[in-house]
C-alpha cells in the first residue's frame, strides 16, 4: 500500500513539474492579427514576443481548404504579403498563423503548437484607395474640365500593370468637391467618367477643386478613397470684384471725403472770385 502511495506521489510531482516547465517556456502565439490593404496590395501583420520560433501563414477562400503561402513558410518576420494569392479579389479570405519551431531546433511533438486566426477580409470591398491625380482645363468662363488619372496597383495581368479602374470597372466613380477660392462653402458632384465638366461657375472667379475615388457599392467605411491635392483655377477677377465689404465701405467713405473737400474748395474759390470781382467793380465805379 505504501509503495502505491509513493508511486502516486511521484506521478503527481512529475506532472506538476511538467506543467511548471511548460509555463516557464510558453510557445509564443501570434497576436493582434491585422489586414492592411492599399490599392489591392494586401499585407497580413501580427505581433509576437521575441523567440526562436517561426511562423507559417495559411489562407482560405470562403469556406474552402487551407493553403500554405509559399512566401510565408517558417518565417521569423511578423508580416506576410498575400497580394498575389488573394484571387479572385471579390471573395472572403481567412488567414491562419501557425507557430512552428525553427528548422534546426529539437521538436517536442507532445506539445501542441498554437494557431491564430484572422478576421475575414474581402480585398475588392475593403482595400483602401489612394489619392487620384488630376489636371484642370478651362473650357470657357463658366466651365472647367477635370481630367483624372487613376492610381496603379501592384497587380499584373497578361503583362499589364492594372489600375484601380481596370479592377473596379463600372463600380468606380469620382467625388469632386469644389468651392470659390477663399470660401468654405463646398459643393460635391459624383461622376462616372475620368473626364468631367464642372458647369455653372461664376465667370472670372477662381475655384479650388479636390477629387477622390468613390465606390458606392462598397460598405460605407471604404466607399471613398483619399482626397487628392487641391488645385485652383487662375480666375480673371478685377480689383473691384476682389474688394471685401469693409474695403467697399472704406472706399466710399474716402470718396465722400474727397467729394466734400472738392465741393468746399470749389465754393471757397467761387466766393473769393466773386469778392474780387465785387472789389474790382467797386474800384472802377468810384469817382476820380
Amino acid at each position: 500500500m505504501a509503495s502505491i502511495i509513493t508511486l502516486l506521489c511521484m506521478g503527481v510531482c512529475v506532472y506538476a513539474w511538467g506543467i511548471t516547465t511548460a509555463d516557464d517556456n510558453p510557445i509564443p502565439r501570434a497576436e493582434n492579427v491585422h489586414w492592411t490593404s492599399l490599392d489591392f496590395t494586401t499585407i497580413l501583420t501580427w505581433t509576437v514576443k521575441p523567440s526562436d520560433y517561426t511562423y507559417t501563414v495559411l489562407y482560405a477562400m470562403d469556406d474552402g481548404d487551407w493553403t500554405e503561402s509559399p512566401d510565408c513558410s517558417q518565417i521569423s518576420e511578423s508580416v506576410c504579403d498575400l497580394t498575389e494569392h488573394l484571387k479572385p479579389l471579390d471573395r472572403i479570405y481567412h488567414a491562419d498563423i501557425k507557430t512552428e519551431p525553427a528548422a534546426a531546433a529539437s521538436v517536442d511533438y507532445t506539445r501542441e503548437f498554437p494557431h491564430t486566426y484572422s478576421l475575414q477580409f474581402n480585398p475588392y470591398r475593403e482595400s483602401n484607395i489612394s489619392a487620384v491625380f488630376f489636371t484642370l482645363e478651362d473650357e470657357d468662363e463658366s466651365t472647367v474640365i477635370v481630367n483624372i488619372t487613376d492610381p496603379v496597383t501592384s497587380i499584373h495581368e497578361h503583362g499589364k500593370q492594372l489600375s484601380i479602374r481596370d479592377i473596379l470597372k463600372k463600380d468606380l466613380k469620382y467625388k469632386i468637391s469644389y468651392c470659390k477660392s477663399g470660401s468654405t462653402r463646398k459643393r460635391d458632384i459624383v461622376s462616372d467618367s475620368s473626364r468631367t465638366k464642372i458647369l455653372g461657375l461664376d465667370a472670372g472667379q477662381s475655384y479650388c477643386i479636390m477629387v477622390a475615388a468613390f465606390i458606392p457599392s462598397r460598405p460605407k467605411a471604404t466607399q471613398q478613397g483619399a482626397w487628392s491635392t487641391q488645385l485652383c483655377t487662375e480666375g480673371h477677377t478685377n480689383i473691384l470684384q476682389e474688394l471685401s465689404l469693409g474695403a467697399w465701405i472704406g472706399a466710399v467713405f474716402i470718396l465722400l471725403i474727397v467729394l466734400i473737400i472738392i465741393i468746399t474748395v470749389t465754393v471757397l474759390c467761387c466766393r473769393c472770385h466773386q469778392r474780387n470781382e465785387h472789389l474790382q467793380n467797386s474800384q472802377s465805379s468810384a469817382p476820380v
